[in-house]
């Protein structure tokens, strides 16, 4: 885990109401459980987060800050959400 990260800044950005968040898909990804979590804490920093789990807690990934395709992707997202409330 990035040490620059706290667990503070982890949890805000998975409440972030405008995250991408990526779920198994395929039989493929089911069975290796894995989930992914691209979120902005309140400071504005980039979590990326992937997280993997067999129906219990499971270990969890970081690595901030966020890569300019990820950037990308989530103002992509942040965009689409807010010209669909208008």
């Amino acid at each position: 885990m990035d040490p620059s990260l706290s667990l503070g800044l982890i949890e805000e950005s998975f409440e972030d109401p405008f995250a991408v968040r990526l779920l198994p898909d395929s039989p493929r990804f089911e069975v290796q459980a894995r989930f992914f979590n691209l979120g902005v804490a309140a400071g504005g920093q980039g979590v990326f987060t992937v997280f993997r789990a067999n129906g219990k807690a499971g270990p969890r990934h970081f690595r901030p800050p966020f890569e300019p395709e990820e950037k990308f992707l989530y103002q992509r997202r942040l965009a689409h959400t807010l010209s669909q409330s208008s």
